[in-house]
């Protein structure tokens, strides 16, 4: 994997910087977790934040990632 694993949301937010791929939304994703938990986060605060309604993301999209950062939290 060409991107490290982001442990700060300034982090997270710098990959803004290059091309969308994904590599680029594993990694994303995977900081997010990183980052949720050493916040002291459960992987349920971070589910419900996920689901809870946005204009970016429908209901599918959001039930989607939603499972992604779930796999990712077990993984890591």
């Amino acid at each position: 994997m060409n991107y490290s694993i982001p442990v700060t949301a300034q982090e997270v937010v710098a990959l803004r910087q290059h091309p969308i791929n994904g590599e680029l939304v594993v990694a994303a994703i995977a900081g997010v977790v990183t980052i949720a938990r050493s916040q002291g986060q459960s992987l349920e605060d971070l589910t419900a934040e996920l689901l809870a309604e946005d204009t970016w993301l429908d209901a599918g999209q959001r039930l989607w990632l939603s499972t992604v950062v779930t796999d990712t939290w077990q993984y890591l």
